[in-house]
């Protein structure tokens, strides 16, 4: 079969992509991946054919204004409170500003009308049996309603989004029927207008998702589901000569992401959490830039600062992991049974430390809460504390257990004859 894979410009999005693809051109189908220009060299990177859109200026004006980061887009936005909306604390106003928010912030942005319109023609052009798109690229579903293909969203993290759309439809029809707005479904009616095709509610959340959450931090939604073991990629990388020496003491990796490499005031003082954790007994290996290393008054005698690690090769060498809630950080450790403490900031950052802290494989902070002591004590803690390596080896067990991205193939190609559109 066709598979057409589909991403917003930002290359974390579209690694979460790569193992699947990989699999499926391994099993021989054909596969290419539909992106902003800025995507296509991650792409061809690692072996794609690429599809370059149509450049869309407010999505390149978006990026250019974030430095390809998102997570300054994403800060200040106290209605997308995903963490009382998984506790039911939310009410109809709070769960329709919400879809509002999700409509402007995201829908229209990144999937704007020249987007859609060249990865329709695309879609038209190719024919593909199967549109695959990671979960704010709803180019995807309206490409694939254009040409009759079935298609399905690659989840990275707990399933936000549909969590958000499940609590809001279950709001929304308690609401009088005058009274029942839906801005996402006015979006999405619109776009696939564009093509004449009507709105389904499936075009929402796709025909079903592709899921890497394991049992415990996965938000257990009642969607159409087909579990996936968590993959890593972290694309072109070199091995240094040091990581394949066994550590002397404890091995500690501390990454806080792009977005505390721009050294705003609400962002994470790294220099202070290095000096902080200055005289514990382990090795800490700290991921910063030119910038970030010349802001510290010294460099301990246990700290190995370093620009870049693919956390795939170095997480299994270590004994705990501080991170800054990305995504693909917090599976990889998973994946590896590393205890982590993850530090909160960016928008589903609540939800996800949730999860981990409820299966006893982390420690969370939100950023107003974290210092540099109270991180050398959360630390001494992960360390010491047998729970946290348990909770993190069950995890892992949960997450070596779940089919991987080879073994969903043939359940893949299931539903996607059950579901395409002939013709």
């Amino acid at each position: 079969m066709r598979v057409l894979v589909t991403s917003i410009p930002h290359h974390t999005h579209y690694y979460h992509l790569v193992p699947l693809i990989w699999a499926l051109r391994a099993s021989g189908h054909e596969v290419v991946a539909a992106g902003q220009p800025s995507l296509v060299d991650a792409i061809t990177a690692c072996g794609i054919p690429a599809f370059p859109l149509a450049e869309e200026e407010s999505l390149a004006q978006i990026f250019e204004e974030v430095e390809g980061d998102l997570q300054p887009y994403q800060h200040g936005i106290d209605e997308f409170d995903f963490l009382g909306t998984l506790k039911d604390e939310l009410d109809w106003e709070k769960l329709l500003a919400q879809q509002v928010i999700l409509s402007g912030l995201w829908l229209e942005p990144l999937n704007g009308a020249t987007t859609l319109d060249s990865i329709v023609g695309f879609a038209r052009a190719w024919k593909p049996d199967l549109v695959l798109w990671e979960p704010f690229t709803y180019a995807g579903p309206v490409a694939a309603r254009a040409c009759g293909a079935a298609h399905a969203r690659v989840l990275w993290g707990p399933d936000t989004i549909g969590l958000l759309r499940t609590k809001f439809l279950e709001a929304q029809a308690l609401q009088p029927e005058e009274h029942r707005d839906d801005p996402v479904a006015e979006w999405m009616t619109w776009a696939l207008a564009r093509y004449g095709c009507d709105f389904r509610e499936e075009d929402v959340l796709g025909h079903w998702s592709v899921d890497p959450m394991a049992e415990g931090v996965s938000l257990g939604l009642d969607l159409p589901t087909v579990p996936m073991r968590y993959t890593p990629y972290n694309g072109s990388a070199v091995i240094p000569e040091w990581l394949t020496e066994e550590p002397k003491r404890p091995r500690v990796c501390l990454t806080l992401g792009v977005s505390s490499r721009e050294h705003s005031e609400d962002e994470v003082p790294v220099q202070k959490f290095v000096e902080a954790l200055s005289d514990l007994d382990i090795e800490l290996v700290a991921t910063l830039d030119d910038a970030q290393r010349d802001l510290l008054p010294r460099i301990p005698d246990n700290t190995r600062i370093v620009d870049f690690v693919p956390m795939d090769a170095l997480l299994p060498t270590c004994s705990a992991i501080i991170n800054h809630s990305g995504s693909g950080t917090c599976n990889t450790a998973a994946l590896h049974g590393v205890p982590q403490i993850i530090l909160g900031g960016i928008l589903d950052a609540a939800v996800r430390q949730h999860m981990f802290a409820q299966s006893s494989a982390a420690l969370t902070f939100a950023p107003e809460e974290v210092t540099g002591e109270a991180l050398r004590s959360a630390l001494v803690r992960l360390l010491e504390e047998p729970r946290f390596r348990d909770g993190a080896r069950r995890l892992k067990e949960r997450m070596r257990a779940m089919p991987s991205p080879a073994g969903i193939v043939p359940t893949l190609e299931r539903l996607t004859a059950e579901h395409r559109r002939a013709g």
